[in-house]
């Protein structure tokens, strides 16, 4: 969960202001949480409150979002998302942007079943997401952290994914010259998993990630949840400086999380 919301957090910055390089400072002025963290942890609260939950699964992702939202409205969530959030009837968006797909880290760590992990991404995706493209690039991003979790060799997730998700993963090197922004899942997520296929470590993952530009905060933060689930380890000095970036809220509930789930 941490290694969402760091990449998200480092990434923050970098947006607007894209690098092309792998050297660059991790935590410059401005770095902050935005969106990606806010709902990947509205999606762990979830996870950990299902049992209280008398709503069925889909309608209690979108509530939760909906609460996430009113917390931290300026978070930098998108106007389609806004209009959504704030709206009081809970209706059907056909979003095929990537913020389904950056916040599913949790689900990816929470079960046990891959057939499970999959049906959760596509509850969590029906309100907001209700795009095939949209789906797609969420449930792959959540297989690479089930998949990472379980320690699969690199090769074989790499294998899985594109057995699965017809996906191609091409080498960072032939694509960072001219990548650009673009938040469409398709275009963010192979590049996001491709980062940690070609990294050693976490914060070589997430240098990796930032370094191809585009939608820094969001492709860093499905690298950061794939890549924390393989290494297990992140830096103590990179964790601590994050930590000091989020609220309490935020901080009890991805401890919360990670207790339960990452021990």
């Amino acid at each position: 969960m941490f290694g969402a919301i760091i990449g998200d957090i480092i990434g923050s910055t970098y947006e607007w202001h894209n690098v092309k390089t792998e050297d660059f400072e991790l935590f410059p002025q401005g770095s902050r949480f935005t969106d990606d963290t806010v709902l990947s942890v509205a999606v762990a609260e979830k996870i950990l409150n299902s049992h209280l939950s008398a709503v069925n699964s889909r309608k209690s992702y979108a509530l939760w979002y909906k609460q996430y939202y009113r917390r931290y409205p300026n978070a930098g969530f998108g106007q389609m998302f806004e209009q959504w959030a704030e709206s009081d009837i809970l209706r059907i968006q056909r979003s095929y942007g990537n913020g389904a797909a950056m916040r599913v880290t949790a689900i990816g760590l929470a079960y046990e079943d891959l057939d499970e992990v999959l049906a959760e991404v596509k509850d969590s995706c029906y309100y907001t997401h209700h795009h095939t493209e949209a789906i797609k690039g969420a449930q792959a991003v959540a297989t690479a952290v089930y998949l990472a979790k379980k320690q699969c060799d690199k090769a074989e997730i790499k294998k899985k994914l594109e057995k699965k998700y017809h996906y191609q993963f091409v080498p960072l090197d032939d694509i960072r010259e001219n990548y650009v922004f673009d938040s469409r899942t398709s275009y963010s997520v192979p590049p996001a998993i491709e980062a940690f296929f070609e990294s050693d470590s976490y914060e070589d993952a997430i240098r990796k990630a930032i370094s191809i530009g585009g939608d820094s905060d969001t492709i860093a933060c499905m690298t950061g949840g794939v890549a924390q689930a393989y290494y297990r380890e992140i830096p103590k000095k990179i964790r601590l400086r994050a930590m000091s970036i989020l609220d309490s809220g935020l901080k009890k509930v991805t401890g919360e999380f990670e207790n339960k789930y990452l021990k």
